[in-house]
């Protein structure tokens, strides 16, 4: 893919740096979303915004994707951008790459109608497809490599550690 010497040289001297002074890949993200009228938030980090919102079917206004897009988009994207920036790092070219989520899920969990269904995805799935001249052994070395080190691959399949503050009454948000 266009850009693969700049993705390769960038991930390396990110590596090293790591390498030589962890502490330098250390540190915590910050994410906000305020709920407003009509079950729609607006999510800021840093310089970005969006809107997120439920449908119609859930007393929304669907001004915006629903959390659900959001997470599947976020392992979507990571998983793609991940095999991207593996594939400019081993050297193995991509001519096109997707990746598809898909969620199995029964909102009954989610309603809290039936004690016995989890609120969550009950499995969740992806398909890669990569148009490659680079043979096989060498785009499933990449896919291995990426999968194993994808931050979102990881919270989907291995428990992490999840805890709750609360702050009540800390006036107007």
């Amino acid at each position: 893919m266009q850009g693969d010497r700049q993705i390769h040289e960038a991930i390396e001297r990110n590596v090293k740096a790591v390498s030589l002074r962890p502490a330098v890949g250390r540190g915590t993200a910050r994410t906000k979303a305020v709920l407003r009228a009509g079950l729609d938030c607006t999510v800021t980090e840093g310089p970005y915004e969006l809107k997120v919102g439920m449908t119609e079917k859930y007393g929304g206004t669907s001004s915006g994707p629903n959390p659900g897009v959001l997470g599947r988009g976020a392992l979507a994207s990571c998983l793609a951008i991940g095999y991207g920036m593996w594939a400019a790092r081993l050297g193995v070219s991509f001519e096109a790459l997707e990746v598809e989520v898909q969620a199995d899920y029964d909102v009954r969990g989610e309603l809290g109608v039936a004690d016995d269904v989890r609120p969550g995805y009950l499995e969740v799935r992806y398909i890669v497809t990569v148009a490659s001249s680079a043979s096989d052994d060498d785009v499933l070395r990449v896919l291995d490599t990426a999968d194993r080190c994808s931050s979102y691959r990881d919270i989907y399949s291995n428990g992490l550690p999840l805890r709750r503050e609360v702050r009540l009454n800390a006036g107007t948000v």
